[in-house]
Parts: C-alpha cells; structure tokens; sequence
C-alpha cells in the first residue's frame, strides 16, 4: 500500500485528481469506479476544474457507483443516482449512459446485485477505483464483519454509519436501514485502488486500515490485499499512525527518484 500524507483536504483533492486525471490522459475510454459521501468531493471539484479548463475530457469513459441505498426514490436528493448526478456526471461531463449506480429499487436485490457484477464485467472491469473511508473503517458500505470475497449484494446498514448519514437527510428516520453495495471482492478486481481521507474523525479507522490486521472489522483493511493501491490523506486523517516518519521517507525518496527522471 502507497500511503501518501498531505498538509490538508485541499492538498488530498489535488493529489487524488492528479492520479485520476494520469488515467484518463493515458486511457480516455477508461471505466472508473465513484464514491459518493464527504470525502471525494474536494477530488471531483478538482477534476471538474481541470474539465472547465480543456485539460481533461472525460466524455469518453465510463463510470460505476460503488453502492445505492435499498428502497429510496431515485429521485431523492440523498439517491445515490442524483448524488452521482450531481457531483459527477454533470461536472466531470460523462456521458450519462456509461454512469452506472446499483439498482437500490428492485424488487429483488440479490438478482439486480448479479447484474451489476455482470455489467461490471462486460465493461471491461474498473481501471481505477476511488474510495472513501467510513469512521468504522467500512468501505462502500461494506460494514464490519463484510467478507473479503464478498460481491455486490444487499447489507445492513451500522447504527454508526445511519448516524453519520443522518446530517444528509432532514431526520436520522429517514436515513434507509438497507442498501446494494459493491462487495469488498468486487472492489478488490479494480486494477488500481485510490481511496482518500481528511480529517481527524477519520484518524482511527486509518490507522487500523493502514497498520492494523487484515481483519473483517475493519473493511478498509482489504486494501492490505491490492497490489497496486493508494492512500491519500492529510496530517489529521494520519494522527494517529505509528510509522508516519517511514511513509514521509518513502515519500521524499520517491519524490527525488522521479524528480531525476
């Protein structure tokens, strides 16, 4: 695992939009995995920023939302479909028939979750997959106790996670109890993993993702499997990580190899 530690969020944002932005300058048609929550949107105003100016077109590639809540409206704000909409699609300028969100309004999940998988496959697979960390250490919404090979599927939702979600919806009862969610080995197909985290309420689920087991109490912690993912995160999100001296090394180092280059 890369682990790359910044001054602050906006720093992250333009970190993980280089990284984004090197795959579709090399592979326009490529097929990315998106987040929805807090923690992408610094990177999605970033790329958007780089669309405005002529240095990125992504009109030709193609886009797969890791997870949908069960049973919501599809045209509801907090949908998703609309967040994807709304912070992706429209701004990054994707064609909205290769933007694809779990069906969270089928009548029978389990065969709309075998669908996705089949939809992910036939596209080829994700070149590059963008995360987001939970407080819990779930990603997508892969909550604890999630298996590793685990594919997209109907979950619970933690109380935690609903909690944290409430500040999105006009009461915490209205944050849905169910969701589809790309499983963890779904995610771990992606050939390139960049997940980003600010702030020091994210600092614990971090550090148990970075130096912490390969356990299923922590989700995140799967990354510990990929051989070719990235973590980008400021100096709070990193707070609490014991061998933060060792990844500025690397860093530094890696910084001077490729400066000579």
């Amino acid at each position: 695992m890369d682990v790359v530690i910044v001054a602050d969020a906006a720093e992250v944002a333009e970190r993980a939009a280089d990284q984004i932005a090197a795959v579709i300058l090399r592979r326009p048609d490529a097929v990315l995995g998106v987040a929805t929550g807090s923690s992408p949107i610094g990177t999605y105003n970033a790329l958007a920023e780089r669309v405005r100016s002529g240095v990125l077109d992504f009109s030709r590639a193609g886009a797969f939302a890791l997870d949908e809540y069960a049973g919501i409206d599809l045209r509801h704000p907090e949908s998703y479909h609309e967040v994807i909409r709304r912070t992706v699609t429209e701004p990054l300028g994707l064609d909205p028939a290769r933007v694809h969100v779990p069906d969270g309004s089928a009548a029978d999940l389990t065969a709309a979750g075998e669908e996705y998988e089949r939809l992910i496959l036939a596209a080829g697979g994700v070149e590059l997959q963008l995360l987001g960390i939970g407080a819990n250490g779930h990603i997508g919404f892969n909550e604890p106790t999630s298996s590793f090979g685990s594919r997209t599927r109907q979950k619970t939702l933690a109380p935690q996670t609903r909690a944290d979600n409430a500040r999105f919806f006009d009461s915490a009862d209205e944050v849905p109890v169910h969701c589809i969610t790309q499983g963890l080995g779904t995610i771990l197909d992606a050939r390139e993993l960049l997940l980003v985290a600010q702030g020091e309420s994210k600092a614990e689920a971090v550090a148990a993702m970075i130096e912490g087991p390969l356990a299923s109490v922590c989700p995140a912690s799967a990354l510990q499997l990929h051989r070719n993912a990235t973590v980008v995160i400021d100096r709070a999100a990193a707070s609490k990580l014991r061998l933060t001296g060792y990844y500025e090394h690397v860093q530094q180092y890696r910084t001077a190899v490729v400066g000579a280059v």
